[in-house]
């Protein structure tokens, strides 16, 4: 499968390979049988296919997460993030966690209603839904699908609480919602910014909006009403660490009132997209940043045990969280946000279902 860069011209991509999933019994390779090709390749467009959920609310018990359940309206992101941890999930699609993770997407438009069943459910119980935890929720097909918005319809309307993270602007066109929402506790939204370099965030993060975009959305949203945290994450060692305290001043100049961070994380095929990236951009601290990530590891690259997982361990990992305490400190930027409500839920009506007269 790592025959992309042999039959389409690949342009605003961050991932450099396709190498089959890990589950995949058979790999493809392209190999040069000697004669030129004169032709004029086809970009690499991206792909969206649907898929009708049965469910779509997930549940975790992860101590390392501060919430039970997620929704993800599409599987793949096309901001296309060299680093997303999300990659190796495509593998259990039978795709590739490189290319195929930015250019072939699925997305769920029955979402909406699925959701509107479980929420019914006589079973179910409110707490915080988290949404973009593992691919963007307002990435760029988003605009022809709509499903985030009608997710967020369903919420609203029975009073259910949710947690958003995002890099997309389009969150931008749900302020009307959002703002309505935070107005009775039931929103709190993060901006990951991962760097204030734009030259940098366009190699990374290829399709995502740039730094100064992403300052504005929390601007935006904030003078709505709605709190926003923005999100140092992931801090690379050697690379955009260096820009911590510069990131949380800009998210706190732009309105946010909380802050977090998270540093690099490299599991299964992330690691050698990474890596490969890190080659051919920066080759002079390619070794350093590895190394970096080695020594918070324990010698792997990458250690997937809880509580350490997400920001390592060892004098280094210790450094960046002091800094970030401190920075956040400084600048009045809480972790912890207050608790969303929980009490204002009241289950959807489904068609045809018995009202209750009491």
């Amino acid at each position: 499968m790592d025959h992309e860069n042999h039959r389409y011209k690949v342009v605003g991509r961050a991932a450099g390979s396709n190498h089959a999933g890990r589950f995949e019994a058979h790999a493809r390779e392209a190999v040069s049988d000697g004669w030129d090709r004169d032709d004029v390749l086809p970009v690499l467009r991206t792909q969206t296919t649907i898929e009708v959920p049965r469910k779509v609310i997930t549940y975790n018990t992860s101590p390392d997460l501060p919430f039970d359940r997620s929704i993800n309206p599409y599987r793949g992101c096309e901001h296309g993030c060299v680093y997303c941890f999300a990659r190796p999930s495509h593998a259990y699609l039978g795709l590739s966690p490189g290319l195929d993770f930015e250019t072939r997407l699925i997305a769920r438009p029955d979402a909406a209603e699925v959701l509107r069943k479980e929420l019914a459910a006589r079973k179910y119980r409110p707490a915080p839904i988290a949404i973009g935890t593992n691919t963007d929720p307002y990435q760029p097909i988003e605009k022809t699908h709509g499903i985030m918005r009608r997710c967020l319809e369903v919420l609203s309307d029975c009073n259910h609480p949710v947690a958003i993270v995002t890099k997309g602007s389009l969150i931008e066109r749900d302020i009307d919602i959002l703002a309505d929402m935070a107005r009775r506790g039931l929103v709190r939204v993060g901006i990951s910014v991962t760097t204030l370099d734009a030259k940098l965030s366009r190699l990374m993060e290829p399709r995502a909006p740039a730094p100064a975009r992403r300052l504005v959305m929390i601007r935006r949203l904030a003078a709505a009403g709605v709190p926003v945290r923005v999100m140092a994450s992931p801090m690379i060692p050697a690379l955009t660490d260096p820009e911590l305290e510069a990131i949380l001043q800009s998210g706190k100049e732009a309105g946010a009132r909380h802050a977090s961070w998270i540093m690099l994380r490299l599991p299964r095929e992330v690691s050698p997209l990474v890596q490969d990236w890190l080659a051919e951009h920066y080759p002079d601290r390619a070794e350093r940043i590895m190394n970096r990530l080695r020594e918070m590891h324990g010698g792997k690259e990458y250690d997937a045990r809880w509580h350490r997982r997400m920001r390592g361990e060892g004098p280094y990992a210790e450094v960046i969280a002091q800094r970030f305490k401190l920075a956040a400190k400084r600048l009045g930027l809480s972790g912890q946000a207050p608790p969303m409500r929980c009490d204002l839920f009241r289950p959807p009506v489904l068609p045809g279902a018995q009202l209750n007269l009491l």
